[in-house]
């Protein structure tokens, strides 16, 4: 099973709900948080390490050796087997894929925290956390809304105005909620 946890901004619940997933859904899961770092940053090193914009080094992949506040080490915390922190320059995750890939195939289940991975991969479901009061819609996000199998409201209630309706019409969860509509996916497929 590979499912993947998306949203439209920072801090509205997506580490959380990746939690709840793993916490009330049967496993073994191994989960992977995805980030993309601005210009000048390099992936292996966390800052500008004069590397030639990330050519030397176009993206780092560890492993999360315990449960901590990180967000891999809050996924180990809720009961992941194993975590993973992918991290690349902005628009190169494409880089990162091969091993990645190689991961998500020897994982009994996979579960994603990322918007950009649906350019590569087709997910068994692919959960989008909203927070409507909070106007900020990434260009990942406002992608693929619209694949979304559920919506999880993490706040508001009133969609953004500039959101084609249609692109929201399946099911809206609660953040207790999403771990049964996960087992109940697994069910299903």
């Amino acid at each position: 099973m590979l499912v993947v946890v998306g949203g439209h901004s920072r801090n509205i619940g997506k580490t959380t709900a990746m939690e709840e997933i793993l916490r009330g859904c049967p496993g073994p899961w191994w989960a992977f948080k995805v980030t993309q770092h601005g210009h000048g940053i390099c992936a292996t090193v966390g800052e500008d390490c004069t590397c030639a914009d990330g050519l030397d080094h176009p993206f780092a992949i560890d492993e999360q050796q315990g449960a901590d506040k990180t967000d891999s080490g809050r996924y180990l915390g809720a009961g992941a087997q194993r975590a993973f922190w992918v991290r690349t320059a902005v628009g190169e995750l494409a880089y990162a894929l091969p091993r990645l890939k190689e991961l998500i195939a020897q994982a009994p289940n996979a579960l994603i925290e990322s918007n950009s991975i649906l350019n590569f991969i087709v997910p068994d479901l692919y959960v989008s956390i909203a927070d409507f009061r909070v106007q900020d819609l990434k260009q990942s996000a406002r992608m693929f809304l619209s694949r979304a199998d559920a919506i999880v409201v993490t706040g508001g209630s009133e969609p953004w105005p500039d959101v084609p309706g249609r692109w929201l019409e399946k099911p809206r969860l609660t953040m207790a909620g999403l771990p049964e509509f996960v087992k109940s996916w697994c069910v299903l497929r």
